[in-house]
């Protein structure tokens, strides 16, 4: 075990403690939710598909017209100086670009130069018991974002529609919520993508459902390639999640989690599947380097 250490903070070329680390209030990523962010994995030391997670933050800024102030070579080197100077070899880290400080308009016009935030601390998504036996889920009334609304693909500072979900998953007792396109078809989680196994064969909604990308995701669907896991990206309804013989989320915080219960119908037989635990058992060997 890890001793306890303080998070390593990084704003705008300096570094800061928990009580000094302060963003002015005329940022518009705190007045609108104007801005992108990734959360990536420590393993070891390792910064776990750093470029990958770096592509999708500039590709996220490029989609909101937002230039970030360096260059993806050398928000790298940052993100690595971080995890050194925090000592953890195993860690979260929460890398922020907003849009930065302007007035009380919405016009991004007069924020003239983002600030960028590198955090470096832990995480537990979910508590350990749930990796063993699974955990249960609903559905949520709240539909996932339009692509013409507020792109999915974009992870952007603007979360309202998840955790307006999340709100929902929290008052059913449960930890996580499926969110549902405006057509009605399965797009992803809360902060996980979803994926079912039918007769051997893994199934997970693809992009034009209203998913973000996820770096976890992507990696599960490789490791499923290379070890000759049948693996496709269709269109799910509701009726697909109940009828499953297993269910499993992914996420960078999450990593590879079964869920045994949806909506009160129970998925499978109730455990944990032998698809799920294969999956996870690879995914964990491979984040580590084994």
């Amino acid at each position: 075990m890890q001793p306890e250490t303080e998070p390593t903070i990084w704003i705008d070329g300096e570094f800061r403690t928990k009580e000094t680390a302060t963003v002015s209030v005329y940022d518009h990523g705190f007045l609108y939710g104007d801005g992108v962010f990734e959360g990536i994995r420590v393993y070891s030391g390792r910064v776990f598909e750093s470029h990958a997670h770096l592509v999708r933050l500039y590709e996220s800024a490029k989609s909101i017209r937002m230039t970030i102030p360096m260059s993806l070579a050398e928000l790298s080197d940052v993100l690595e100086a971080c995890v050194k100077k925090s000592g953890m070899t195993d860690s979260y880290i929460r890398l922020v670009v907003s849009r930065g400080p302007g007035d009380l308009g919405i016009d991004p016009r007069k924020s003239p130069r983002p600030c960028v935030i590198v955090i470096v601390d832990k995480i537990n998504v979910y508590p350990a018991e749930v990796y063993q036996t699974g955990m249960a889920i609903i559905t949520s009334s709240v539909t996932r974002n339009h692509s013409n609304a507020c792109p999915p693909r974009v992870k952007s500072l603007n979360y309202l529609n998840n955790v307006l979900a999340k709100i929902e998953a929290n008052d059913a007792g449960v930890y996580e919520a499926i969110m549902l396109n405006s057509q009605g078809n399965v797009a992803e989680c809360t902060a996980d993508n979803i994926f079912i196994v039918r007769s051997g064969e893994i199934q997970t909604p693809g992009t034009s459902e209203g998913i973000l990308e996820g770096v976890t995701r992507r990696v599960v669907m490789e490791l499923a390639k290379q070890h000759s896991i049948p693996l496709v990206e269709k269109v799910l309804q509701r009726h697909d999640v109940y009828i499953a013989d297993e269910v499993f989320l992914t996420g960078t915080g999450a990593e590879v989690v079964p869920v045994t219960k949806i909506d009160g119908r129970v998925i499978g037989d109730g455990t944990p599947g032998p698809i799920t635990k294969k999956i996870a058992q690879i995914y964990m060997k491979f984040a580590r380097g084994g």
